[in-house]
Parts: structure tokens; sequence; C-alpha cells
């Protein structure tokens, strides 16, 4: 397992870290395990696209630290997006976990989400990386650090630096083309650039 300050620093240098990280959460329904392979990095007060640039609130509190804590939230009124909380305590920041592979339990991913494309092997966007892993806002603020948690973040693998791409984070309505968005090179879990419904093609370091 990953130690608390091993997460605490910046949302930018924490972010490209977690790739090829394992995230695994344990149920009454079994385990599954995803070996992350997109992510996207998020500050405090100083990044317009956060949930915490206007302060803190009773949603985004978790956001506020400690490190190693899960950041869970509801959007569009049907899904739940995940993420790993970054820097020091008061000091707000994290990752948003948006996509992986699954190294266990893909049958259980299946029927979790059963439309979902890849047949279970991939989670493709945030939203499906929660399905999977059967996340919902009664994990907001388990800490991913402790060995009893539901959900725990493994050390998995080292991504060596040639094979991390970046480029403009995505569904976002500020700071739209800051590059903190971070995946593994040619991993099938990583869909296409999208922006205003339009795929691009991917952007290099």
């Amino acid at each position: 397992m990953l130690d608390r300050s091993e997460l605490a620093v910046d949302p930018v240098v924490l972010a490209p870290s977690l790739l090829g990280r394992i995230v695994e959460a344990r149920g009454a329904e079994g385990t599954v395990r995803l070996r992350l392979a997109e992510v996207e990095a998020y500050r405090g007060l100083d990044d317009p696209a956060s949930h915490c640039y206007r302060g803190r609130t009773p949603r985004n509190d978790v956001m506020w630290g400690p490190a190693g804590h899960l950041y869970v939230y509801f959007v569009y009124g049907m899904h739940f997006c995940a993420n790993i909380v970054g820097l020091t305590d008061g000091e707000p920041g994290a990752v948003l976990l948006r996509a992986g592979e699954v190294l266990l339990g893909r049958e259980l991913a299946r029927t979790r989400r059963p439309t979902a494309r890849g047949g279970g092997a991939v989670a493709k966007g945030p939203a499906v990386l929660t399905s999977f892993l059967g996340l919902d806002r009664a994990h907001n603020g388990v800490d991913l650090t402790d060995p009893e948690s539901p959900v725990r973040l493994l050390e998995g693998e080292t991504v060596p630096a040639e094979r991390v791409r970046t480029g403009p984070r995505v569904g976002v309505a500020a700071a739209q083309d800051v590059p903190w968005r971070f995946w593994i090179d040619e991993s099938p879990a990583v869909s296409a650039y999208r922006r205003n419904g339009r795929a691009r093609r991917r952007s290099r370091p």
C-alpha cells in the first residue's frame, strides 16, 4: 500500500505518479482491482475548474485533506466520480480517476455496468470506473491508506516517463486548456479526447 506522505503532494505532481497504481474495492459481492490508466489533476483556490475554487463547503470538505482519502461526488444527477485527495490537511487538491484496466473481478464489474464497452476489461471514463468499483456516496472520505479500508490504493507498477502523455482536462467549463490530464500511452482504457462533443487527437508531451 502507498503511504499517506507519498500522496501529500501537489495534485499536478501526484497525478502522473498514480498511473499504474492499483485501486482495490472490497465488498460483500467480491473484490475488483483496477490499474489506473488515466487521471486528471485539480488544485483548490487557484484552479477555476476545482470544486474548492470558491471555498470550503459540506460537499467538498473531504478534498481539503488530509491526503490519502477518497473524495466521491455525484454529477449530472446520475453518476458518481472518485478522486484521490493530495496536498496537506487544510490545503485542497485532488486527482480525478478517469480510466483503468481491470485486473481482478471482471465478471463482477460487468454486472455493475453491463452496457460498458470492453466486456468489463476496461473502465473508460470516470463514471464507468466508479461503477466497476462499486463506489457511491457511502465511500466519500474513506482512507485509502488504511489496511482495513474497503477501498485501498496499492503500489502496482511505475510507468516509465516516456509512456506518460498529457493534455487538456475533459468536461470542465473553466480552465479547459490546462494540460493536467495524464494517461498511459496506448492503454486500451483511455478514450479519445472530446471537447464540445467532438473527438480530437490526443496531445503529446
